[in-house]
């Protein structure tokens, strides 16, 4: 069961791409690209921000609007990642694998918004809400 946003496996994976991309801008050219290098951090770091966030406002609603922010900055993650292997700042195998991680959570985010739209679950906050309207 979920308790907190930290049990969800799609913000456990843009944690683990945190860790990647944070790697990859402290090695050679790139480290030296401050610009590019706060850039591709500020995006890997708003797709867990936002998973975050949107859990923490207890509404499905609006946890499903985050979830569409952190697609969002997945896909201004893969960019990134296509134009830092295009100026040689990562290796092949680097980027394959960094832009395969992105499309598995891009999935994983969409999948999670469809089963939160096929629930009737409108979210914590409006638990007693609800408790009240039948008393």
């Amino acid at each position: 069961m979920v308790q907190d946003f930290e049990d969800l496996r799609i913000y456990q994976q843009a944690r683990e791409l945190g860790k990647q991309v944070y790697v990859i801008t402290r090695k050679g050219e790139f480290r030296y690209d401050s610009r590019f290098v706060q850039q591709i951090r500020a995006s890997v770091g708003s797709i867990a921000d936002n998973i975050a966030e949107g859990f923490e406002r207890q509404g499905n609603k609006e946890f499903i609007q985050f979830l569409y922010i952190a697609k969002g900055s997945a896909g201004e993650l893969r960019s990134q990642l296509n134009r830092a292997f295009d100026v040689g700042f990562i290796e092949e195998v680097t980027f394959k694998q960094m832009y395969n991680d992105v499309r598995v959570l891009s999935a994983g985010i969409i999948h999670f918004i469809q089963s939160m739209n096929q629930s009737s679950y409108k979210g914590s906050k409006y638990d007693n809400i609800e408790r009240v309207r039948k008393e």
